[in-house]
């Protein structure tokens, strides 16, 4: 494997792991390091990460952000793009409170858990890839719902809702948000 073929093997699996962007970034950079300083030494970079790319950078994500924290980001950044979401129909229905029925439950549960089962099975897709897959199997799941249990709602939901899932999600969003300008400002310079 090339230098650049590691540090990309190793961005994807620390994305993955929900390692946050500047964080990555200065790994990203010590690793590149090494890799230039074993390349100088007449080293190659399998000396430098082993024999297996995927178990080097999980070690490294494991000892960087502990599975707690790192499960708490997803959970709360999970939050945060659900609040979203969940903003558009009171948006476009111009409404206080959504009615929500057992179709539009499973449609959301499905696509989440599409979502995240292709992400870990077969990597990224990109965002619009991904949902599209996701679409494609949440949509008649919602339909059949809806067909076989009706369409009476099973909860209404009020609009405080949302803007409440989007708070713990927020300080992981404005510091992803900062280290992308200073990533770019850093690479601009």
């Amino acid at each position: 494997m090339t230098n650049a073929q590691i540090l990309a093997a190793c961005r994807s699996n620390w994305e993955y792991r929900g390692i946050d962007d500047a964080s990555m970034r200065e790994m990203l950079d010590e690793l590149s390091a090494h890799l230039e300083d074993a390349e100088a030494a007449g080293r190659t970079a399998q000396d430098v990460v082993g024999g297996n790319v995927r178990t080097f950078a999980a070690a490294w994500a494991r000892a960087r952000a502990p599975l707690p924290r790192r499960v708490l980001r997803a959970a709360s950044i999970g939050c945060y793009f659900a609040a979203w979401v969940l903003l558009i129909p009171y948006l476009t229905r111009w409404t206080t409170q959504l009615d929500v029925t057992p179709g539009i439950l499973s449609f959301w549960v499905v696509l989440a858990a599409v979502t995240v089962a292709w992400n870990l099975r077969r990597g990224s897709l990109g965002l619009l890839r991904s949902w599209g897959v996701a679409l494609l199997v949440a949509l008649p799941a919602g339909i059949l719902v809806d067909w076989l249990a009706g369409d009476g709602p099973l909860f209404t939901l009020p609009l405080w809702a949302p803007p409440l899932l989007l708070l713990p999600g927020l300080p992981y969003a404005v510091a992803d948000a900062r280290a992308r300008k200073n990533a770019a400002a850093a690479d601009a310079a």
